[in-house]
């Protein structure tokens, strides 16, 4: 573990900040309100998206711990990695949720919950938990898609920053559409908001891990595969 695993870790926590500054933060501006869905799926989408390309080439800008979860459940992971990378994420969320607390005024953050993710009051636990999986799900296909198989398209991180943007607008209303557990956590641990917290792990997590499988084992093209890691 030198120096470039060290960069990793930075990579993957500043990726992690920036999604929650500008996903969290967008919340906290326009109140988190439903006539102002587009403007928040966008600010996490083009979050994403920016930061995949910009440190996806030093860590894999993976920046959420369900799909540094579901990369390990494929072995691309190992587990050290997997444990770190999901550290670097937790703490680089807390980082940028304790920066949205100090920047915004008192009763503009109070007012949107600081950016926290919340179930809506017509989503019971278990909805709750199906919808962050589903949601996930299609993150995760979109990672493996357009950034992990050979064949697909060269997008960067564009293609995945519009499935997070797609997956707001659908779901944002009922959960938050968090699709990512440090997406949750930070602003959690800054505001003590833990209400149905748990959701926003089981729910991605299960999504990732069962995307990535899937992926794995019966999309994924193995000669493909095999070539593109001998050209690497």
């Amino acid at each position: 573990m030198g120096t470039g695993f060290e960069r990793k870790l930075v990579a993957e926590f500043v990726g992690t900040f920036a999604l929650i500054f500008m996903g969290a933060g967008s919340i906290i501006v326009f109140g988190g309100g439903q006539a102002d869905i587009v403007a928040i799926a966008l600010a996490h989408g083009l979050a994403i998206a920016l930061m995949v390309s910009a440190l996806g080439h030093v860590s894999g800008g993976v920046f959420n711990p369900a799909v540094a979860i579901g990369l390990w459940a494929t072995r691309r992971l190992d587990t050290v990695t997997t444990i770190a990378y999901i550290a670097a994420q937790l703490v680089g969320a807390a980082a940028a949720a304790f920066a949205l607390k100090s920047l915004f005024p008192d009763a503009l953050g109070e007012a949107a919950n600081w950016g926290t993710p919340l179930l809506s009051s017509e989503t019971d636990f278990t909805q709750g938990v199906l919808i962050e999986a589903i949601l996930t799900f299609f993150l995760m296909t979109a990672i493996f898609g357009t950034a992990l198989d050979a064949r697909g398209p060269k997008l960067g991180g564009f293609g995945i920053g519009l499935i997070i943007t797609m997956d707001i607008l659908a779901g944002g209303p009922l959960t938050g559409a968090a699709m990512n557990p440090a997406r949750t956590f930070g602003p959690a641990l800054a505001n003590g908001i833990w209400d149905d917290h748990l959701v926003y792990w089981i729910g991605p997590i299960i999504g990732a891990v069962v995307a990535a499988l899937l992926y794995h084992y019966l999309f994924l093209d193995r000669e493909a595969e095999a070539a593109a890691a001998k050209a690497s």
